[in-house]
């Protein structure tokens, strides 16, 4: 399996990352209104555990490449990326507009794994959706016991 990848960096993983983080970095710099999101997580060590998985994710997304994979385009892998870039953005302006529900939180944290979920498919590299996965179940545990349960 090994054998069907190269070191090559990428550029459309990356930018796909930063443009998923800057939400963050902007709730990082300016909290929003009745900002439920700067609490004493409940699960640290789930929290660990996403967080390396997440940096193992994104590096072999922006790393690896599979070679069988085909020349990047508007694939329906990739329209459901942006389709859940989307949503993930209107949890964002939603969650700013002072909503904090449980669909709110889910939209925070379920589209963002998906999208790189999609784009780890739709670029053949199985080896970056093994850390998403991981990323995925943590972040959800994270969310359901933080804010929805």
């Amino acid at each position: 399996m090994l054998k069907n990848y190269k070191i090559h960096f990428n550029m459309i993983s990356l930018l796909l990352f930063l443009f998923i983080m800057l939400p963050n970095f902007i709730w990082f710099a300016v909290p929003a209104p009745d900002d439920i999101l700067r609490i004493e997580s409940a699960t640290p060590m789930i929290d660990t555990l996403a967080s390396i998985s997440q940096v193992l994710m994104i590096a072999a997304l922006c790393i690896l490449t599979n070679r069988e994979h085909k020349k990047q385009g508007l694939t329906p892998w990739m329209i459901g990326v942006l389709i859940l870039c989307l949503l993930y953005y209107i949890s964002w302006g939603i969650y700013y507009a002072g909503k904090t529900n449980t669909p709110v939180i889910l939209g925070l944290t379920i589209p963002p794994c998906l999208a790189f979920m999609l784009h780890a498919i739709d670029r053949k590299n199985i080896i970056a959706v093994i850390p998403c996965v991981i990323f995925t179940l943590c972040h959800v545990i994270f969310a359901a016991v933080n804010f929805i349960i």
